[in-house]
């Protein structure tokens, strides 16, 4: 069985960590089980998170506090026996911070007052500072650092640049994003200043994530699906290499994983993985042994169990992440997680299940 002991400087720069499972597998080294955690772990199918959201009055008085921001994002990490804990914040902070005039209301989604329509309104937008509008990210990332003691990593992330500005062009969620989509192909010089601008944002957004102590980084690419082959590389992963390219990769020699994740995006795998990033997020719609057949050792997985498996009983719920197991196959580079994120509707105890059955299961595909 491998051990797990902290790398020391000479193996590659793994964080000093009392559980290094996952930046070991992030970057492809041997581990004694697949680490574990979940997208939206510190979410609404948690009783105790709705109780502290109802103590903030609102989410983004949750996200913007950031002593509630640590307490929920530590909630599932107490409750279960993961593998990383992951900021609680929101992908729509930076458009946020740019004045954009951003509500989320329960059952409606997220709507910005003022949308970005014109290269007026582009050529308006300010940088957002991390440190300034954005400092009650990073100070929630340095509780949360410190008030974690080293027992699992702490990822930060941020939105893609396409998926920022998607909600920026629309001023809300769509199906088809039908306004966003006719910038890009009426407009394209528009579209790239917008996410040049964006770019630029997610660069320092994430960069002082790091400094501020997050041990991984994720881009949330959550609608790079919607985009035609041609159009996903200049207009979504071209901004997304720009990001990898720019980020502080090592601190003290403790190398920072990057992961990419475009939901919806498994037949880019192979451009994906040749981005720079360390892994790929996968969606539930994507073969794992196929994915790893396709990719190679360039990077590592994460994914991919449908999040609708947690509303089966226990016993399918070990069937299915015996499944994602036995398709990823023997050795490293697999962090187990879901396909997108924990539905709100999953009972708690579904979500035990789930990762003391990676836990057990797991073992003998790292012997």
């Amino acid at each position: 069985m491998k051990s797990t002991e902290p790398l020391t400087d000479e193996n590659q720069g793994v964080s000093q960590s009392n559980n290094d499972r996952l930046l070991r597998a992030l970057l492809r080294q041997p581990v004694d089980r697949t680490p574990v955690w979940v997208m939206r772990q510190a979410g609404r199918y948690l009783p105790e998170y709705r109780a502290t959201r109802k103590q903030a009055g609102d989410f983004l008085t949750l996200c913007k506090t950031p002593e509630l921001a640590c307490k929920v994002t530590l909630q599932p990490v107490e409750r279960f026996e993961l593998d990383a804990a992951i900021l609680f914040s929101d992908i729509l902070t930076i458009p946020d911070a740019m004045g954009l005039g951003l509500t989320i209301n329960e059952g409606e989604g997220p709507r910005f007052a003022r949308p970005v329509r014109s290269r007026r309104d582009i050529d308006a937008l300010k940088i957002p500072d991390p440190e300034g509008e954005l400092r009650y990210v990073m100070d929630a990332v340095r509780l949360i650092r410190a008030e974690l003691g080293g027992r699992v990593p702490l990822i930060g992330f941020a939105g893609s640049p396409w998926t920022l500005a998607s909600y920026m062009v629309e001023g809300q969620g769509s199906r088809e994003f039908t306004i966003t989509k006719t910038m890009l192909y009426n407009d394209s010089g528009t579209m790239e200043r917008l996410l040049e601008i964006v770019t630029a944002s997610v660069i320092d957004y994430l960069n002082a994530q790091i400094t501020a102590g997050v041990q991984v980084v994720m881009l949330f690419d959550t609608w790079g699906g919607l985009l035609s082959t041609r159009a996903y590389d200049r207009f979504s992963l071209t901004p997304m290499r720009r990001i990898i390219d720019s980020l502080i990769r090592n601190i003290d020699d403790t190398r920072i994983p990057i992961v990419l994740f475009t939901k919806g995006g498994g037949q880019w795998l192979e451009q994906i993985a040749d981005s720079g990033c360390d892994a790929i997020g996968l969606d539930w719609t994507v073969d794992i042994g196929a994915a790893r057949r396709r990719v190679g050792d360039r990077v590592a997985l994460q994914g991919n169990l449908d999040p609708a498996v947690l509303h089966a009983s226990p016993d399918r719920i070990r069937d299915e992440v015996k499944a994602v197991l036995d398709g990823f196959g023997h050795g490293t580079g697999h962090v187990f997680n879901l396909g997108h994120g924990i539905q709100p509707s999953v009972n708690p105890e579904h979500l035990g299940a789930l990762v003391q059955a990676v836990r057990e299961l797991s073992v003998s595909y790292h012997e």
